[in-house]
């Protein structure tokens, strides 16, 4: 089979749904497929002059973009005529509303390639800028509304999509219901495991592990931080991700907290691993959130959440695998926080709880329903 995934970014690019379409793309190779990623040539932060090259087996088209609305939406014409002469059998388009789905989905429909689309959960009020909200008004009900009418299948991630999808084009009989998914390699106890040592973190971590962005609420996480610190002193806040606007605002409203430490981004997928299973406690203090990998992550690694109640998470997170409370809500999330650590017996019951949930959501079983997916009528 041969198949094309569109999607806004993709390596060097950190984000969640880069990483879905890696996972995919590296189980397909694996099964014998060709596949095919066309993605912008914007990273968030400049343009990537390698336009095309191969990355481990995946063949990478960087398309130049023309313009950006904001620092993730770029458009990126030439994307049409890739897919209508591509000759694929699946075309497989990421990120609701933006311009590459509109005109794959084009390009798809008049050259007969089967189109799936996973939407990724776009729909909030999250704050944007004047030309967003115009561009959102525009795209939902006009350009991507008539793609979407004409797509065979619409992966939506969490049930908490399905009203939407309908509400702008599509209708139930599109929609699958797919989660994300996570390695198997997040199941594995590391030993020797060393992060807490390498980065000088000091007593229990508290872990916010995420994008420096308004919908992250990671400022929100150094007030939750404050609270506690005030309480007792055997805590260091890890913050670890890649700035997108807040970075240099969380720094300053930190500066004097010695307990809070900002560590960046961390690609090392072994790292990775480390810094879940060193955690006591993953805090989500997000404004919005689709269904995002970490959640799974943190669950195959062990380790007790504390989220928002936004988008998809209810539908994962209950009293029995971690606590939900209201975005802004910092003494709150506080107390919650608290009341984790100060017992094992119910720390250690939420831990092997989210290890056994997580295994639903193993990437290999998330790849052979998409493939199942593509290949029914």
């Amino acid at each position: 089979m041969k198949i094309a995934h569109v999607c806004p970014f993709y390596e060097p690019a950190i984000g969640g749904v880069k990483q879905v379409v890696a996972e995919l793309a590296k189980r397909q190779i694996a099964a014998g497929h060709e596949v095919h990623i066309f993605t912008s040539d914007w990273d968030k932060k400049q343009r990537i002059k390698i336009l095309e090259e191969t990355i481990d087996g995946v063949k990478v088209h960087r398309l130049k973009h023309w313009c950006r609305a904001s620092n993730f939406m770029t458009f990126w014409p030439g994307v049409f005529s890739k897919i209508f002469k591509g000759q694929f059998d699946v075309v497989h388009t990421h990120l609701f509303a933006h311009p590459h789905f509109v005109l794959a989905g084009l390009a798809a429909r008049l050259s007969s390639a089967k189109h799936i689309h996973t939407t990724h959960c776009p729909w909030s009020d999250a704050p944007r800028s004047l030309i967003g909200r115009l561009g959102i008004l525009v795209s939902y009900n006009f350009f991507s509304r008539a793609i979407l009418k004409i797509t065979n299948k619409v992966i939506a991630i969490t049930p908490w999509e399905n009203k939407f999808i309908q509400k702008y084009g599509g209708s139930a009989h599109q929609i699958v219901n797919l989660p994300n998914g996570m390695d198997e390699i997040f199941f594995k106890k590391i030993t020797n495991n060393n992060f807490k040592k390498k980065h000088k973190i000091n007593g229990k971590m508290v872990l916010f592990f995420g994008r420096f962005n308004v919908t992250k609420g990671p400022e929100r996480f150094v007030n939750i931080a404050k609270i506690l610190s005030k309480q007792r002193k055997d805590l260091t806040f890890v913050m670890v991700g890649p700035d997108e606007g807040l970075m240099e605002k969380v720094k300053n409203q930190s500066k004097k907290e010695k307990s809070i430490k900002i560590l960046g981004p961390i690609r090392d997928r072994l790292e990775v691993i480390k810094m879940y299973q060193s955690a006591e406690v993953y805090v989500m203090p997000s404004y919005r959130e689709g269904l995002p990998l970490t959640l799974f992550e943190a669950m195959a690694s062990g380790c007790p959440i504390v989220a928002s109640p936004v988008n998809g998470i209810p539908y994962e997170i209950n009293n029995e695998n971690g606590f939900l409370v209201n975005y802004g809500d910092d003494k709150e999330f506080a107390n919650k926080i608290e009341k984790i650590l100060n017992n094992k017996k119910l720390a250690n019951k939420i831990s092997k709880t989210n290890k056994e949930k997580a295994k639903n959501y193993d990437w290999d079983k998330i790849f052979e329903k998409t493939m199942k997916v593509y290949k029914d009528d």
